[in-house]
C-alpha cells in the first residue's frame, strides 16, 4: 500500500491493524460440498478431508427386561410379589401355602392381627375378629384418636380446636346455649340420630348440648362408663353339717347335693362426668332379689392425688367384703374375718392420698347409722326397740415397699406378675347398739411371678361386759401352675372369740361368738382367657359354739364346682 501526504490516519491505522483482526478471526466452517484450505499450505492446495466429526458410537444392546411375576411367590414377606394389590396371606396364590393355614394361636396382638390369617381358625380373619379389638391392639383401631385429643369423633367432631376460649370463671357449660349454639340437642336420641336437629351446624357429639350436659351419655367417650357382670352357677356337694362327738368322731348323716346359679354380680363404674380423675360404682347382687350391696362416689382434692368420698359404709379396714366376687380365688370371702370386725353402717365418708408419693399413703374415714345393716343399701331394720345409733371412725397407712400394691387388686394370677411387697396397718373405734371396742387390722402382701401371697389379721377389745379379746387371721397363698390356664390356691384360717368376764346376755343385738377354724383348696382352669373360669373348691369348718359340750359343735365339709363367666 502506496501512503501519500493525502493519506487519512484513519485509513492508515485500519491497514495495519487489519492483519492482527484476521488472525483472531476463526475459519469459517466448509459449507457443503467444499473442501478446507489448509492455512499453512501453498494457496490452492486441497487439504485432505479428516475433519468431518466422526460417525457416531454403535448403540449397545438394552438389557433384557425381567420376566413379569404373575404369582405370589413368597407368602410371609409381607411384599406384593405381583403386584395386584393383594400381599401374602390376602392373596388368593398363598391360601394353599401352610404359612397361611390356622395354626390355633389367638388373635391377640398387632402382628396376628395384622397377617392375613385365621390364627384361630374361628372363621374371622384379622380386625373381623372381635379378639383383635382387645385392648393394647392398635392395628385396628384407625385414625381415631379419642375425644379431646386432638382429633375428631365419629359423630361430628369432639377435638378442643373448636372450644371457644374460656375466660374468667367460665366453664364449659357455659357454652351451652352460647357461641353459636342453638341448645336444641340435650338427649341421648337427639344426640345420636347423625343430624343437625337444632341446625347450629354442629352434628350430634359436636354439639356443646351433647358434650357437656352430663345428662347425655352418649358422647362421654372419655370419661366413660363400664359394665361388669359376674355370674356363677355351681353343683355343690355338702356333707351334712355333723356334730362331733367325743374324741372328734363323726356320725354317719346323710349328704346332699345342690346346682344353682351361686352368684350374680352386676356393677355400674367408671368417672363422673365432668371431673377428672373421678370414680363411682354400683354394686348390686341379683340372686334372689335386685338389691344394691355397695356404692361409692369419689372425687379428687385440688391436683396432688388426695381424694374424698361417700360410700355405702361397708367397707371399712378390710376390702374383704366390698371387692368384686371375681376377685375371690377360694370362691367366697373368710367370713369368719369380718363378721365380728366390720359393720354395714348408713353410710361413711372418707380422705385419703400420698403422704410419699405411691409409697406411703393413707386414708381416715368416719361411718354411722342406725339399726342393723344386711349388706343393702339403704336398708335397715331392727330386731328389737333398739335404736342405739351406731359409729365408726379409724384410719390405715398402707405402704408400699416393693412395687405397687393397690386394696382393691385381685389376687388372681392370669400370667406372671412383677414382684411386690405391701403392708397395711390400721385401727379404729367402733360403737355399736351392745358393745364399744377399738380395733386394728393388718395385712401383708408379697406377690412375685407365679406366686401370689397374703396375710390378714384383726384384732378387737370389747371394753363392755369385763372385756374381751376377740382375733381372727387368714394367710392366703396363689400359685400360677400354667399361664393362661391353671392357678392353685388355698387359704386357712380361725376366729377366738377370748371370754367376757360377764355374762352379756345373748341376744339377737349381740350374738355369741362362735370359734371357728377353716381349711380351704380350689383349682382353677381359665377356658376362656380370664373371663370364663371353672372352679373346683373343696372346704372343710369347725364350729365350736362350746368347747365343752360336744354337741354343740359341728363340722361342715363342702365340694363345689362352679363355672364363672366374668367382665
Amino acid at each position: 500500500m502506496r501512503l501519500t501526504k493525502t493519506t487519512s490516519p484513519a485509513l492508515i491505522l485500519a491497514a495495519l491493524l487489519y492483519p492482527a483482526v484476521a488472525l483472531a478471526q476463526p475459519p469459517e466452517s466448509p459449507q457443503e460440498g467444499q473442501q478446507d484450505v489448509d492455512p499453512g499450505s501453498s494457496a490452492g492446495m486441497a487439504a485432505p478431508d479428516d475433519s468431518r466429526p466422526p460417525p457416531p458410537p454403535p448403540v449397545a444392546d438394552e438389557p433384557a427386561a425381567p420376566p413379569q411375576v404373575t404369582r405370589e411367590t413368597v407368602c410371609d414377606d409381607r411384599q406384593d410379589d405381583d403386584g395386584d394389590g393383594l400381599a401374602d396371606c390376602a392373596d388368593a396364590d398363598c391360601f394353599g401355602n401352610p404359612v397361611c393355614e390356622a395354626g390355633g394361636n389367638t388373635e391377640r396382638n398387632n402382628d396376628r392381627c395384622s397377617d392375613w390369617i385365621d390364627n384361630d381358625g374361628d372363621g374371622a380373619v384379622d380386625c373381623d375378629d372381635t379378639e383383635c379389638s382387645g385392648p393394647g391392639i392398635t392395628v385396628c383401631q384407625g385414625s381415631y384418636t379419642g375425644p379431646n385429643e386432638g382429633g375428631g369423633h365419629a359423630t361430628g367432631g369432639m377435638g378442643v380446636d373448636d372450644i371457644p376460649e374460656l375466660t374468667g370463671d367460665m366453664t364449659v357449660e357455659d357454652l351451652i346455649g352460647n357461641f353459636g349454639d342453638a341448645d336444641g340437642e340435650r338427649n341421648d336420641y337427639l344426640c345420636s340420630d347423625g343430624m343437625d336437629n337444632d341446625g347450629d351446624g354442629r352434628v350430634d357429639c359436636a354439639d356443646f348440648g351433647c358434650r357437656f350436659d352430663p345428662q347425655v351419655t352418649v358422647c362421654q367417650g372419655d370419661p366413660g362408663f363400664r359394665f361388669s357382670v359376674v355370674t356363677g352357677i355351681s353343683a355343690s356337694y355338702n356333707f351334712e353339717e355333723n356334730a362331733l362327738a367325743p374324741g372328734g368322731s363323726v356320725p354317719n348323716t346323710q349328704d346332699f347335693g345342690d346346682v344353682r346359679f351361686r352368684r350374680v354380680q352386676v356393677r355400674a363404674l367408671g368417672s363422673i362426668p365432668m371431673i377428672n380423675n373421678s370414680f363411682f360404682l354400683l354394686n348390686l347382687r341379683l340372686e334372689n332379689s335386685p338389691r344394691l350391696t355397695f356404692m361409692v362416689f369419689q372425687v379428687p382434692i385440688g391436683d396432688t392425688g388426695h381424694y374424698i368420698n361417700v360410700n355405702s359404709g361397708s367397707g371399712g379396714l378390710s376390702s374383704g367384703l366390698i371387692i368384686s366376687t371375681s376377685k375371690q380365688p377360694l370362691l367366697d370371702p373368710p367370713y369368719y374375718l369380718f363378721n365380728g370386725f366390720e359393720q354395714n353402717n348408713g353410710a361413711a365418708a372418707e380422705f385419703g392420698g400420698p403422704l410419699i408419693g405411691n409409697t406411703l399413703r393413707y386414708r381416715v374415714f368416719g361411718a354411722g347409722g342406725s339399726g342393723f345393716f344386711n349388706g343393702n343399701v339403704g336398708g335397715a331394720f331392727f330386731r328389737d326397740d333398739t335404736r342405739n345409733f351406731a359409729w365408726n371412725v379409724g384410719g390405715q397407712l398402707h405402704l408400699n415397699i416393693l412395687g405397687s400394691y393397690d386394696r382393691f387388686d385381685t389376687p388372681y394370677l392370669y400370667t406372671p406378675v412383677p414382684a411386690t411387697f405391701a403392708i397395711l396397718v390400721g385401727g379404729k373405734y367402733d360403737q355399736r347398739p351392745r358393745e364399744r371396742f377399738p380395733a386394728v387390722n393388718a395385712q401383708m402382701v408379697f406377690e412375685f411371678s407365679r406366686f401370689h401371697a397374703r396375710v390378714e389379721s384383726y384384732t378387737k377389745y370389747v371394753l363392755d361386759y369385763g372385756g374381751s379379746l376377740q382375733t381372727a387371721w387368714n394367710a392366703q397363698l396363689s400359685v400360677l401352675a400354667i399361664p393362661r390356664w391353671l392357678m392353685f390356691a388355698g387359704d386357712i384360717g380361725s376366729f377366738y372369740p377370748g371370754e367376757y368376764g360377764v355374762d352379756p346376755g345373748f341376744d339377737a343385738a349381740l350374738r355369741r361368738p362362735i370359734q371357728q377354724f377353716q381349711w380351704r383348696v380350689a383349682a382353677h382352669w381359665f377356658w376362656f382367657r380370664n373371663i370364663g373360669l371353672l372352679s373346683l373348691m373343696y372346704r372343710e369348718s369347725r364350729f365350736e359354739e362350746n368347747p365343752d359340750r360336744a354337741q354343740d359343735n359341728t363340722l361342715e365339709r363342702e365340694m363345689r364346682l362352679e363355672a364363672q363367666f366374668r367382665f
